[in-house]
This record gives structure tokens, C-alpha cells and sequence, in this order.
């Protein structure tokens, strides 16, 4: 933790020196001392610690079960491609965060392997160019130094995480935030069946051949049943005797409301009637 973090991370001056993760871990105990946290400060991307990170996936739920979801908040090309890598061999639902290096624009996105789009699936220019990976983040760039845009993408993992959990609304594929636009930009994008990413096209496979198995897999028929459902007539039995009253208190039958008004005019022609209504005036 340095000092230049303060202003768009929460972390506090007394912390500086910390590592990220310890640091976090004593703010997230103030914050709820009931939840049990655990810590790993480590380079994902090598393949010691590619397996550690394997293995929590797999067991670091409650009772030693499967996590329900990955969270992806690094900030390089590498660790992003370790966690599609896990997430796709495991068959893992994750959600990839990140904020442009300009500080305006930031993005969450849903990775379900095989379903949508992997981070392998298309990769940024640089890379699908041929090009070298660390170009990618440039050299004396401090990314994503504009708090309130990190902050907004941040409130928008988190609620695509309660949706996720909690079973509720819509989790877009991918969920934009263009700060200079006020523009949220949401939409899916379908794999690439020709993904460098082996396990990406195994999974892709599968939904192919067993599409109602997969979606018992990630727990998504409800997602079909909301779309199913989403015409149906709301309460048609009108269990509580509920009508629909005008301004005087009575209730409006289906005939008074289609009925039209008539006007009698007495034969008078527009230009008549405004002349009169200028008269009084």
C-alpha cells in the first residue's frame, strides 16, 4: 500500500507499507468481524501458485464445497488470463472487472465458460495483433486514478454479484460505464469457437450438446422461466378484489372507459369557435 492509493482505494495512511491483501483483510474486519476471511499474498501466475488458486476454487467455499462465484479485480493482462484459465478448466462462473487507463470508462462482465465469451475469446488488439503483452499497460501510466469512475464500476461488481447470489433482476454478459457520456453500453457476446483457450472450446462443446444440463449446471433455469413468465397477466385472479376508481371515487367500468366524448359544436366550424374563444379572453 503507498501513499499515492488513498485517494481511490480504502485503504487508511496507517496502512502504507502493508501489502494489499493484509491491509484489506484488517479493513474488512472492522467493517464485519463475523465473516471469515482468508488471505493469499501471491503471484497467481505462476504455476505453484496456479494450483493454490485451483484448489481454493475448488474447496474454498463453506464446508470445503466449490466457491459460488470469482471475483476478478486485478489490474494486468496476465492475471486476468490465469483467471480464465482456472475458471475455464474448472467450468467456473466468475465476473472480470477493470477501469481504462484514462480513468473514464470501466466495465464488469460475466464470464460463464462456454456460454459467453472468455477474456481468451478476444483478447485486446495488441495481443490478437501479435503483438507484445506488456505493451498493453504503458509505462509511467498510473490507471485508473480517477476514484469516483473506480468506485462506480466497483458498486456495479457488487451488485451483479447480489443478483448473481440472490437469483434476481438481469446479470449482463458485459456492463459498460463511459463517465464522459453518462453512457452505459450492456450486451453479450457469443464465444469464439476458434478460442487459442482448449478448455474454452471443451466447454463450448458441451453447451452445444447438453444446453438444458448446463443450464442445471449454473443454476440458470430460472433465468429461462423469468423470460417465459415475463408476459403472463400479473394476479389474474384478483385474489384481493382489487379495482381501479377515477378522481371521484367510483369505479370505472371497461365501457366508460372506451366510451368517447362527443361535443356538440351546434354546426359552428373551428375558425367559429376559437374567434368565440378569443371574444372572451
Amino acid at each position: 500500500v503507498e501513499l499515492a492509493n488513498m485517494n481511490r482505494l480504502f485503504f487508511r495512511p496507517e496502512q502504507s507499507g502493508l501489502s494489499k491483501v493484509e491491509a484489506s483483510l484488517q479493513t474488512l474486519r472492522d467493517i464485519n468481524p463475523d465473516v471469515e476471511f482468508e488471505i493469499f499474498n501471491m503471484n497467481i501466475t505462476t504455476s505453484e501458485n496456479y494450483d493454490v488458486l485451483l484448489e481454493r476454487i475448488r474447496q474454498g467455499g463453506l464446508q470445503e464445497k466449490r466457491v459460488d462465484l470469482v471475483l476478478s479485480c486485478v489490474d494486468n493482462y496476465a492475471a486476468r488470463m490465469t483467471i480464465n484459465q482456472a475458471c475455464n478448466e474448472l467450468g467456473q462462473i466468475w465476473l472480470e472487472s477493470g477501469v481504462s487507463e484514462n480513468a473514464v470508462s470501466g466495465h464488469i462482465q460475466t464470464m460463464i465458460p462456454g456460454r459467453y465469451a472468455c477474456f481468451e475469446c478476444a483478447p485486446p488488439a495488441v495481443v490478437a495483433g501479435g503483438g507484445d503483452e506488456n505493451a498493453i499497460k504503458r509505462e509511467g501510466v498510473c490507471a485508473a486514478s480517477l476514484p469516483t469512475t473506480m468506485g462506480i464500476t466497483a458498486g456495479l461488481l457488487a451488485q451483479a454479484t447480489l443478483k448473481h447470489l440472490l437469483k434476481f433482476g438481469t446479470v449482463s454478459n458485459f456492463l459498460g460505464y463511459d463517465a464522459l457520456g453518462d453512457y452505459f453500453p450492456s450486451y453479450s457476446m457469443t464465444p469464439n469457437p476458434e478460442c487459442g483457450n482448449r478448455h474454452c472450446r471443451l466447454r463450448q462443446q458441451e453447451w452445444a450438446e447438453h444446453p438444458e444440463e448446463m443450464m442445471r449446471k449454473y443454476n440458470l433455469l430460472e433465468e429461462t422461466e423469468k423470460k417465459d413468465d415475463s408476459n403472463a397477466e400479473l394476479h389474474p385472479d384478483n385474489e384481493w378484489g382489487i379495482v381501479i376508481e377515477d378522481s371521484d371515487g367510483c369505479a370505472a367500468s371497461e365501457e366508460e372507459e372506451e366510451k368517447e366524448e362527443v361535443v356538440d359544436t351546434k354546426g359552428a366550424s373551428v375558425e367559429e369557435l376559437m374567434a368565440s374563444l378569443k371574444s372572451l379572453q
